[in-house]
């Protein structure tokens, strides 16, 4: 089997690499010496320089100005993102627009999809629920009333919902049916509140109070929302290695020049141990992220293929793909976390000096860990799929 990229993907890597080679992470707003959020809004100069690269449209379909790429060219595109902690909302509104070119109809496709991906309509998704420790479709309910849906609930810690302007919310239904609903930032009876994350950005609290959204703006099909959370939980692993991998470099350069009692200190074996464990953490978190990528990319829905341009292999595997999803996300979390701590203990008292950009990865890393769930709550989940499939 051949295990490489193929070169499309490539060449958007290259791409990437090329935008965010203009990112200096030491000029990310530092939650350490900012008093409130880091910034009211992303970075729209970043975000206007992925769109004129096509990097917002990869995964559409031609027909929407696309390259009809998969969720693999998506992750490859977020690692890089995230060695420079770019601030842009790359993760959320690819994941909304592919949901909503695969399940949405066709008077908002062609409303939203073609401006999404030159950057001119930028959506993100409420995935975390009223407290975060909860099914996020859990937190919103909806209701039909004639030709409009109305909503009513609490979704908290949606990321970048500030800028957006459309939030993906999930919501059930009274016979539990899961939709996704699109709604304005501005918008009859919704409120927006402001939390802040461990990184300094904002977040939202969105509150909806009998929020009436069309019905042309509401996706009311069956594994939308699955699609979408496998997604972004899929993505952030992706985020979560490209971070990983950059403190890592960053810890080896370190301890390759601080010298102790004359010698460098990568050269002790308690350095050279708890950097190589790392290095382990790190493989592993490559090897099961691609498997997850590899799996929502191929699993075919309503007799297609999904991942725009995906050829479906016939991929299966003894759990559904929600199964790796999970396992990813669970070395993503405790991944990330093992490198930034020991590359904090590394760096000594320098790690932590504001100075120093590892400050600035270890609070984006915190974020990363626990968004869509902790490794704990995947592992149950994993759990109870092992228990609704037993193998052998």
């Amino acid at each position: 089997m051949d295990f490489t990229f193929t070169e499309e993907q490539q060449a958007a890597v290259e791409a990437a690499g090329a935008v965010f080679g203009g990112v200096a992470p030491d000029g990310v707003p530092s939650p350490a010496l900012t008093a409130g959020a880091v910034a009211d809004d992303f970075d729209r100069a970043l975000w206007a320089k992925l769109a004129d690269a096509d990097l917002l449209s990869l995964l559409l379909d031609s027909a929407y100005g696309g390259a009809g790429l998969d969720a693999i060219a998506l992750c490859l595109l977020l690692r890089e993102s995230a060695k420079v902690l770019a601030r842009v909302p790359l993760l959320e509104s690819t994941a909304a627009v592919v949901v909503m070119q695969e399940y949405g109809g066709e008077e908002t496709k062609t409303e939203l999809l073609a401006r999404a991906g030159r950057g001119e309509v930028v959506l993100t998704v409420a995935a975390n629920g009223r407290t975060g420790h909860e099914p996020a479709e859990r937190a919103v309910t909806a209701r039909q009333d004639g030709d409009v849906w109305v909503l009513d609930g609490v979704q908290t810690a949606v990321a970048w919902a500030h800028g957006a302007d459309f939030v993906v919310v999930p919501a059930h239904t009274d016979d539990g049916r899961t939709l996704l609903a699109l709604v304005p930032r501005e918008h009859a009876g919704t409120v927006l509140g402001e939390q802040i994350s461990t990184t300094g950005e904002r977040l939202g609290e969105l509150r909806l109070e009998s929020a009436r959204i069309p019905a042309r703006r509401v996706i009311d099909a069956e594994g939308a929302w699955e699609r979408l959370r496998e997604l972004l939980t899929t993505g952030t692993c992706a985020l979560a290695l490209g971070l990983g991998e950059r403190v890592l470099a960053m810890t080896s350069a370190y301890t390759g020049k601080r010298e102790q009692f004359g010698f460098p200190v990568a050269t002790f074996q308690a350095v050279a141990v708890q950097a190589a464990d790392r290095y382990i953490d790190l493989r592993a978190m490559e090897a099961t992220l691609w498997q997850a990528a590899w799996r929502i990319s191929t699993v075919a829905v309503g007799g297609g293929a999904v991942g725009t341009g995906a050829v479906d292999s016939g991929a299966g595997g003894a759990l559904p793909v929600a199964g790796d999803v999970a396992v990813a996300k669970i070395w993503a979390s405790e991944g990330v976390r093992r490198v930034v701590q020991t590359a904090q203990h590394l760096h000594g008292g320098f790690g932590a000096d504001t100075d120093c950009s590892l400050h600035r990865y270890h609070a984006w890393a915190k974020h990363l860990e626990l968004s869509l769930g902790p490794a704990a709550a995947h592992e149950e989940a994993l759990g109870d799929l092992l228990a609704a499939h037993p193998l052998g």
